[in-house]
């Protein structure tokens, strides 16, 4: 009789600390461990520094090229524009919408609106002709030219991209969640990532050039491709907000840009690109 008396106690036993074991609450996991079918969105401003630059300008009456043209961007600062609806696009803002197709990758559009300003009155060499009608005001240059030092003085060409330097470009990009070198456990609180990207796109920008005194061309176009890479620094506040800060260098080429109201009026430039970036956003399931 003891053995089957023994039988029934250790199938009670079994039997209850499995229960227990189904019972005992598991510890549930956090919303930033997993980022597999997250969006994210996200706004911000810019700084650039741009390469100096060859640009050619061609039309009916001349083509030239100046080099070595230097230029600059028109920073905003900190200010309400950048949050104010109606003028959001005046400023050089980021922005860009993302979807992760894994934890640790996602793919991106969004638009850089840079902007990239001629510097006035400096002196480069030019090289080209210029054969305008003695009834227009450009005439005053005509002439052939060779390696000729050339002020970019206001009445020979001012020339911007600034309404803006549309860098509209999608983006594929890897993130990493570096929150244990800072010893933080609950990452779901503050978490401390990591993104690198490589991406590519179109330049649509809207060109202010007036060039040998012609009217200009006001309106956007597109005027080249430009690629891209990137390295971030993500910091995450309560599982759905961010701030972000990113380093962004890159080559575009604009090989048909718009500047006077003539049709066959066309400059051409390419340069490199350097981009600081801060932005603010939220990433979110659906």
């Amino acid at each position: 009789m003891k053995h089957p008396f023994l039988m029934v106690v250790l199938l009670f036993s079994v039997f209850s600390q499995h229960s227990i074991a189904q019972e005992a609450p598991a510890t549930p996991e956090k919303y930033t461990a997993h980022n597999k079918g997250k969006f994210y969105i996200f706004w911000g401003g810019n700084r650039e520094s741009y390469s100096k630059s060859d640009i050619n300008f061609s039309g009916q009456d001349y083509n030239f090229t100046i080099h070595d043209v230097e230029a600059h961007d028109r920073p905003k600062g900190w200010h309400i524009d950048y949050v104010n609806p109606a003028r959001m696009t005046i400023p050089q803002t980021n922005f860009r919408l993302g979807y992760f197709i894994t934890d640790k990758y996602n793919i991106s559009v969004g638009v850089d609106h840079m902007k990239y300003i001629m510097t006035q009155d400096q002196t480069v060499n030019m090289n080209g002709y210029i054969n305008m009608p003695a009834s227009e005001p450009g005439s005053a240059f005509n002439g052939m030219y060779s390696n000729v030092p050339q002020t970019m003085t206001e009445d020979f060409l001012t020339f911007e991209h600034t309404d803006g330097l549309n860098y509209v470009n999608t983006e594929f990009s890897r993130v990493d969640d570096i929150s244990k070198l800072f010893s933080i456990g609950n990452t779901d609180k503050f978490q401390v990532n990591i993104t690198e990207g490589i991406g590519g796109g179109v330049l649509y920008p809207k060109t202010n050039a007036k060039v040998l005194g012609k009217q200009r061309h006001d309106d956007f176009h597109i005027s080249g491709y430009g690629v891209a890479a990137k390295v971030g620094l993500n910091l995450t506040f309560f599982k759905y907000f961010f701030m972000q800060a990113e380093l962004k260098g890159g080559y575009i080429n604009m090989n048909d840009i718009r500047t006077t109201y003539v049709g066959a009026d066309r400059a051409q430039q390419e340069f490199f690109f350097l981009q600081r970036i801060v932005s603010f956003g939220g990433i979110f399931r659906i």
